[in-house]
Order: C-alpha cells, then sequence, then structure tokens
C-alpha cells in the first residue's frame, strides 16, 4: 500500500515536470488572403537607415512569395511612402553613395512595389522630379497620401529603426 501511495503523489509530479521540459512554443501557419493591400510610410531621421527599412518590406513579402503561400508578386499591392531624409537616398546625384539602397528599391519596384516621394519634401530638399531615380512617383504631399491609402483600405506599416547598440549574442 505504501508504494501505491507514493507512486500516486510522485506520479503527476514527474508528468508535470516532464511537460515543462518538453514544453515549447507553436508554430501558427496563419491563414493570409492571396490580396495585399500595405503602404508603407518612411520618415527616417538618417538617410542610411533606409536599408533597414528595406529589410521590413523584405520581411513583408518573402513570406508571402514563399511556401506555403506561394503568392505572385502581381497580388500585392504595395506602397512606399518616402518623406524623410531618406529622400536623398533617391536622388540621382547620390546614387553612388547609395547604390545598395538604390539597388535594392529597384529590385522591388520589379517585383511592382511603388516608390512615391512627398512633393512637399522634395521641395524643402530643393529637389525637382527630374532630381530622382526614373522608378520614384511623385506624390503632392506623403500625408495625403497616406490618408489616402487607408482610406482605400491599404494596411499601413511604419518601419521602426533603431541604432543597435548591442549584437543579439550580447542580449541573448
Amino acid at each position: 500500500m505504501r508504494i501505491n501511495t507514493l507512486a500516486v503523489l510522485v506520479l503527476p509530479l514527474f508528468l508535470l515536470c516532464s511537460n515543462l521540459v518538453q514544453a515549447e512554443a507553436t508554430y501558427e501557419q496563419t491563414p493570409y488572403r492571396e490580396e495585399q493591400k500595405v503602404v508603407f510610410d518612411f520618415y527616417l531621421d538618417e538617410p542610411a537607415k533606409a536599408a533597414t527599412a528595406l529589410y521590413w518590406l523584405r520581411a513583408y513579402m518573402n513570406p508571402l512569395l514563399d511556401d506555403p503561400y506561394g503568392f505572385a508578386p502581381e497580388f500585392m499591392d504595395i506602397k512606399v511612402i518616402i518623406h524623410g531624409t531618406e529622400i536623398v537616398t533617391v536622388a540621382r546625384k547620390n546614387y553612388e553613395k547609395y547604390r545598395d539602397i538604390v539597388e535594392r528599391m529597384k529590385y522591388y519596384e520589379a517585383l511592382g512595389v511603388e516608390f512615391r516621394v512627398c512633393a512637399l519634401a522634395a521641395d524643402d530638399y530643393g529637389y525637382t522630379a527630374s532630381d530622382f531615380q526614373d522608378f520614384i512617383l511623385m506624390a503632392p504631399s506623403a500625408i495625403t497620401e497616406l490618408g489616402h491609402w487607408q482610406q482605400e483600405g491599404y494596411a499601413l506599416i511604419r518601419p521602426v529603426v533603431y541604432t543597435k547598440t548591442q549584437s543579439i549574442e550580447e542580449i541573448r
């Protein structure tokens, strides 16, 4: 009888501990719709941060293009509104300085992403339409554009780009 009582007390404790050791996150395959309508708001405090902001675009598109979804790019209606300091990255005269950023934008533009520059911000920097790369569309106002596209049912994504001060290894 004493062994049975001990077993009754110890077995649940053993099972609880073994479940804790084996517990892990559950992967959820969200059932995304094929039609995607998104507007990205690029308003960055340093031009070079556009490189990191473009990773947000990649992180949005790649899972949808890859298995199990396999969405075609033509079913993704994506617009990027540029109106911060990153505006200088798409000025023709700065191509050599920001070549990697511009080439990545051209890659996404070839997949159907629209890059729109705010005409008000362009004016603040002394730029006209002829100063920009040929894949750039000019919009009257970034704020008006953001409001318009949201009213048309586009989801708003605003990349937040911080200056990283620690490596992943340091904080893991």
